[in-house]
């Protein structure tokens, strides 16, 4: 059968007992697949359910097989009265011209529109575009089909009455369009007319439309999403100067700008084939907030290697969108960048390292740009989120693999946990630091290999600072240090560093300045080293000859004082 007559269906319920609502119609399995998962995951969905529909070329019926049914599918029986959907419905032609029909449209006819690489905006301005979807011969009448089910059981319904309402619609607006082509109502544009055009139709009563026509019919000579992005922004460079003919203008122009950003090939032509995941989320975000990100990189310049430089049409447009212009396209990227966010999809598939980087500089914009682009609740809410995959089994072993020694896969731990976010997250990754110190791989490392007893120990005295640094919860924090300084204990015992410094030759002085920087674990890590260090301290200051040159030696006790005062051996 041909994989024309073949589509996928997503239903949502977003509540319990609410009643399913068409999310998706597209001949991607795997696509609906994932964001069934994704809706679900995400919370903004109590339960799913995916169909595979097959069209019946005898019946021209399509036959429906149930693939996928999760959440809370069955409705409770307590609930009596079924919620109804009060949403308007779409009656006239006019009314498949707001954001919401748009968007709808955008979901009913998703393959074809990624088929002719059109966006809902042009194919409800063009009349050449509704031809071809006319002799398409199905694609109207599965998109019907597609949205009357779930409308008939969101409104009471039958099916049939949704169906015969829907393709009257249809009609009626395909007819509308054909029309108004033949009679030549849309405007011929190009960038020295646009501001003329512009005001010419300021005063009519559907403006809206035809200065969309006109607009519709300029962008769609360019090759590419990339030309038409930049054809907008021409556009929009010739606007009127001011009043209703630069509001009506510019708001004409946002409407297709706005769905091509929502298109992932869209993205691409913005921004580049190039970029990996990470990238095209640290490039949206500058272009989004590009004023509040270039003065975040002024204050930390090493964020640049993470935050791609701008260029050509996206420079244009994060030019636009620092006017305050555009609003629903800033709208757009914020909401792609939280959803790539939270989804499932590595940012740096092939650099685990460079995927901490971007999400720790993602991070940092995102918040240095709320609540303009977003609330920082929703920041805060999607960091979190993405850093719960990268404490996930699967990322730590990506990212240790490689490690040449256990020193450095503690070190990498540390660092992670260091660039996550979230108590639990911090938690997960405190987890993999106490495995990672405990093993004994680590234990044998440290009390035998490479490096003097005092550099390994000076090691660990680092990994218990790092440890600090990543603001671990408390209790995963103090046991972590704990496990670090246990292993300092064996090094320690295994070459007696604090006996052999007190009984050393050097001064007293030296000797006693040594242990005191072991005993507040700047040369070792904290625990029973600085407890041994501390006892050492303690009884050397009683020796007469100790007292006697320190006595000789005043300027040599000032320069210790602080060192126990840090200790705790002096107020």
């Amino acid at each position: 059968m041909s994989r024309a007559l073949v589509h996928f269906e997503l239903f949502v319920r977003r509540k319990v007992n609410a009643p399913w609502m068409l999310e998706l119609a597209t001949e991607d399995r795997a696509r609906a697949f994932g964001t069934a998962e994704e809706l679900l995951a995400d919370g903004r969905a109590a339960a799913v359910r995916v169909t595979k529909e097959t069209l019946n070329e005898a019946t021209r019926e399509f036959n429906s097989l149930t693939l996928l049914s999760k959440g809370a599918v069955e409705s409770r029986r307590e609930a009596k009265v079924r919620d109804v959907d009060d949403t308007p419905l779409c009656i006239t032609p006019q009314d498949l011209y707001s954001v919401h029909a748009r968007e709808r449209i955008g979901r009913l006819l998703d393959g074809w529109l990624r088929r002719k690489s059109v966006t809902p905006f042009e194919l409800l301005h063009r009349p050449d575009l509704v031809e071809q979807l006319e002799a398409s011969g199905v694609e109207v009448q599965h998109a019907v089909q597609k949205i009357a089910v779930p409308e008939a059981q969101a409104r009471g319904a039958t099916t049939h009455e949704m169906v015969r309402l829907f393709q009257a619609l249809a009609d009626r607006a395909i007819e509308r369009i054909l029309r108004d082509g033949r009679k030549n109502v849309f405007p011929l544009l190009d960038g020295a007319n646009f501001a003329h055009t512009a005001e010419a139709l300021s005063n009519e009563p559907e403006r809206g439309y035809l200065l969309g026509g006109g607009v519709a019919a300029f962008i769609g000579s360019g090759g590419n999403w990339g030309e038409k992005i930049g054809r907008l922004l021409d556009l929009a460079d010739s606007a009127p100067e001011g009043g209703r003919p630069r509001g009506l203008a510019l708001q004409v122009i946002e409407q297709p700008l706005s769905e091509i950003m929502s298109v992932k090939d869209g993205l691409a032509g913005l921004l580049g084939p190039d970029l990996d995941l990470g990238g095209v989320l640290a490039a949206l975000t500058r272009v989004a907030a590009a004023e509040e990100v270039n003065a975040l990189m002024r204050f930390d310049p090493s964020l640049k290697k993470q935050l791609p430089p701008l260029d050509g049409e996206a420079a244009r447009l994060a030019d636009w969108l620092q006017r305050d212009a555009f609003e629903s396209v800033r709208a757009r990227l914020a909401r792609r960048v939280v959803h790539d966010l939270t989804g499932p999809r590595r940012h740096r598939p092939s650099d685990p390292e460079g995927e901490i980087d971007v999400l720790r500089a993602l991070a940092m914009a995102l918040m240095a740009a709320a609540p303009k682009l977003l609330p920082a609740q929703d920041v805060q809410d999607a960091i979190i989120e993405r850093s719960k995959a990268l404490v996930g089994s699967d990322f730590v072993s990506v990212y240790l693999e490689g490690r040449a020694t256990a020193l450095a896969e503690v070190s990498a731990l540390i660092r992670l946990a260091e660039n996550v976010a979230g108590g639990a997250n911090k938690r997960a990754a405190a987890r993999w630091i106490i495995a990672a110190v405990g093993a004994l791989r680590f234990e044998k490392e440290m009390r035998y290999g490479g490096g003097t007893p005092p550099a390994r120990l000076a090691s660990l005295a680092e990994l218990q600072k790092a440890v600090r640094r990543a603001s671990l919860p408390e209790q995963e924090e103090q046991e972590c240090l704990a496990k670090i300084g246990e292993v300092g204990a064996m090094v320690e015992t295994d070459c007696k560093l604090v006996a052999a410094v007190a009984k050393a030759e050097a001064p007293a002085p030296q000797r006693l300045t040594l242990l005191l920087r072991l005993a507040t674990g700047e040369v070792g890590p904290s625990g029973p080293v600085a407890d041994r260090a501390k006892a050492e301290v303690l009884r050397l200051l009683k020796a007469p000859d100790v007292r006697a040159a320190l006595a000789s030696q005043p300027e040599a006790l000032e320069h210790m004082r602080s060192l126990m005062v840090e200790a705790g051996l002096a107020a």
